[in-house]
């Protein structure tokens, strides 16, 4: 049974529209008919605008799934609460009007009582064997100041039956605390009572209040039990719908802000790569240009050489060498001893 759809369909569904965008988007729809909102409850989208609207911290804790049977659970326990704090709260007023009336009542308690005892007789029931009876006549035997103490311990115990109906009632973390507390402290004198006579009454109360102390204690984790408070509350986040919601868009927004950091670190990686293909590009140029330069320096150079070298062709004061005189001498000019 799913406890969140039965409540909605109990109490009507429960939507919020948080002012927050990211948490926004995470609970709108839409549908042919406009736009629809995520139950906080059920978790189903509910055609129309929300209910409320307001910051997501500001959105009404809904109860879902399992807390939603809880919450019907302990409102039996607070209307046998309620129960009991009417029975002992007529008690207590009888008490009271007793007290000053208690002269009368005697006086028509003696008067009535054979009348009455003859009638339970035709039908075969002694009423001096009967428990109320005997409780009746000690009551009369009662002083007034301990019928004024036993009026204001019922009174007490009235209202605190009240207390541990509201709180259970309201689901209030104080009122099950309460609600333990006060249950437990009547258990020994329940198992007391056992010990003396064991009646259905006695044995109905007490395994009631026994049921109530183990639920309080182990479904809502009381005193430490199960992880404590901490666990309790971590589990009905768990179970939130505006927490998932929340969630979702921290993660959706974490997302973008890596892909946004990565394509602005891809970006400055791709500039920082161009600007080095153009320094690059630009030394290569420079280094190539001096080259050129150097290469029509050196052409330069070599053109100019011969002329630079032409004195040290020829000998001081004009002479040609000896290649070219030799080259350039006449027959004539040769020596006669080899003529």
């Amino acid at each position: 049974m799913d406890w969140s759809v039965l409540a909605c369909g109990r109490s009507g569904h429960v939507t919020f529209a948080p002012a927050e965008p990211g948490v926004r988007e995470q609970l709108r729809g839409h549908t042919v008919g406009g736009e629809a909102w995520r139950c906080l409850r059920c978790a189903t989208f509910v055609p129309g605008p929300p209910q409320l609207s307001g910051p997501a911290a500001d959105a009404p804790e809904v109860l879902r799934g399992k807390e939603v049977r809880s919450a019907l659970i302990l409102r039996v326990f607070a209307v046998e609460r309620f129960i009991r704090a009417l029975v002992f709260l007529g008690l207590a007023y009888g008490l009271w009007r007793f007290t000053y009336a208690r002269q009368s009542i005697d006086a028509t308690f003696d008067r009535e009582r054979p009348i009455v005892r003859e009638l339970f007789l035709q039908l075969g029931y002694n009423i001096d064997n009967s428990k109320l009876v005997g409780l009746i006549q000690h009551a009369l035997t009662l002083s007034a100041a301990s019928i004024t103490l036993l009026t204001a311990g019922l009174g007490a115990y009235a209202v605190v039956e009240i207390v541990e109906g509201a709180g259970l009632w309201l689901g209030q973390r104080w009122g099950e605390y309460f609600a333990m507390v006060a249950t437990s402290a009547g258990l020994p004198l329940e198992i007391y009572d056992l010990t003396r006579k064991v009646t259905v009454t006695t044995l109905i109360f007490l395994l009631i209040n026994l049921a109530l102390v183990l639920y309080l204690v182990l479904t809502k984790r009381l005193f430490g039990a199960r992880g404590g408070k901490a666990a309790y509350e971590a589990r009905l986040r768990s179970e939130s719908v505006m927490e998932a919601a929340t969630e979702a868009a921290t993660a959706a927004q974490a997302k973008a802000e890596a892909e946004a950091g990565t394509a602005a670190r891809a970006k400055a990686s791709t500039a920082a790569l161009a600007k080095a293909g153009t320094a690059a590009h630009a030394k290569a140029g420079s280094a190539a240009h001096t080259e050129a330069v150097t290469d029509q320096a050196g052409h330069e150079l070599a053109a100019q050489e011969p002329c630079d070298h032409e004195p040290a062709d020829h000998e001081p004061g004009g002479r040609q060498p000896a290649v070219q005189e030799l080259s350039g001498r006449r027959p004539a000019d040769t020596d006669p001893a080899s003529a």
